[in-house]
């Protein structure tokens, strides 16, 4: 004969979301899904009624009422959080026994298995829901692989992107982004100061030392105005032993002249180099965007090439400010444009 276990095994194996219920309505058994829905709860011994929120027919509110609609299709809920929706279809046992209820989750599934994280082991193996399953698993797999494609590209974008505006030798900006920085700036109305810095007496450290000595000094300095700046001003390599700083929202020229002076100061300090000493200095022009009437990024370079060179006039390691004085006297001095130099290999 069989007894209560031998069908609950059964009913576990074909419908894992059976409830077997007595002729009170007292739960007796439920399948593993069921009870995988609320693993902290012990579901046998209380009534389906009590559990399950009846929403169709609306009518039914009590075991008879229940068994009475043996047939017709359930729509129930847990009273619980989460409210899962399920379907269900009740029969009644033999010999007033009580009742066997089959649940499943219908248009809910997709929620159901994100919720309770249910794989296609917590399903009849004829449930359709389960080609569903594979389709999602499929598509989430898809989704995935697509994801981190995305990501794999992005970042190679994001990589190359740096890698066109960051000069390789120094890690400084290049002269491309100095471009676009410049132009957002001056697109934007944001005040700032632009210096255009040039190395004194490099090209004897190349010549009486060699290349090597060169980059080394040239890494340094890059070094150098890095720790002489904040985080968000630019610092960029434009040409062989050219760099122009930009200071976002500073215009205080009293300030501006105190950072130009240390970078002197401090490029004029001997670098040493495989047991020789590299000793250089510097010039430094300096142009605020308020001084100049028709902004763009040639002009500014162009304002603050004209302060770099009367620095060099003066005696080389000066830092000179914009002036239009330097404008009226610059065709007759001739000041050659060091603006659109490209940076040495």
């Amino acid at each position: 004969m069989i007894d209560d276990s031998d069908i609950a095994a059964l009913l576990g194996r074909l419908c894992p979301m059976f409830v077997l219920l007595d002729n009170t309505g007292h739960i007796k058994n439920v399948g593993p899904t069921l009870q995988k829905l609320r693993p902290d709860q012990d579901m046998p011994g209380q009534r389906f009624l009590d559990l399950f929120e009846l929403l169709r027919p609306r009518t039914v509110t009590t075991m008879p009422a229940l068994l009475a609609s043996a047939g017709a299709k359930l729509h129930l809920r847990f009273r619980d959080q989460p409210q899962t929706a399920l379907k269900g279809l009740i029969v009644p046992l033999p010999g007033r026994q009580g009742a066997a209820v089959n649940l499943s989750f219908g248009i809910s599934i997709l929620d159901a298995v994100r919720d309770y994280a249910l794989t296609s082991a917590d399903f009849s193996g004829t449930d359709l829901a389960i080609e569903l399953l594979y389709l999602v698993e499929a598509k989430s797999a898809a989704m995935e692989a697509s994801r981190t494609l995305n990501l794999r590209l992005q970042g190679a974008m994001i990589a190359a992107e740096e890698q066109a505006f960051t000069d390789t030798l120094t890690g400084l900006k290049n002269r491309r982004a100095m471009d676009h920085i410049l132009e957002r700036l001056l697109k934007a109305g944001t005040p700032f100061a632009l210096m255009h810095l040039d190395l004194d007496f490099f090209k004897s450290v190349n010549d009486t030392l060699g290349h090597a000595a060169g980059d080394h000094v040239l890494q340094q300095v890059a070094r150098i105005m890095v720790e002489e700046t904040r985080g968000d001003d630019t610092v960029a390599r434009i040409g062989g032993d050219e760099f122009v700083l930009i200071f976002k929202l500073l215009q205080d020229r009293e300030r501006l002249d105190s950072i130009a002076r240390r970078l002197i100061t401090r490029l004029e300090e001997p670098m040493p180099f495989s047991g020789d000493l590299c000793r250089i200095s510097a010039s430094i022009g300096t142009v605020l965007s308020s001084q100049v009437t028709w902004p763009d990024p040639g002009t500014f370079l162009q304002s603050a090439d004209l302060a770099l060179y009367a620095a060099k006039r003066a005696g080389r390691a000066c830092h000179c400010f914009y002036s239009q004085d330097l404008d009226q006297n610059a065709d007759q001095n001739r000041v050659p444009s060091r603006a659109n130099a490209e940076p040495e290999a």
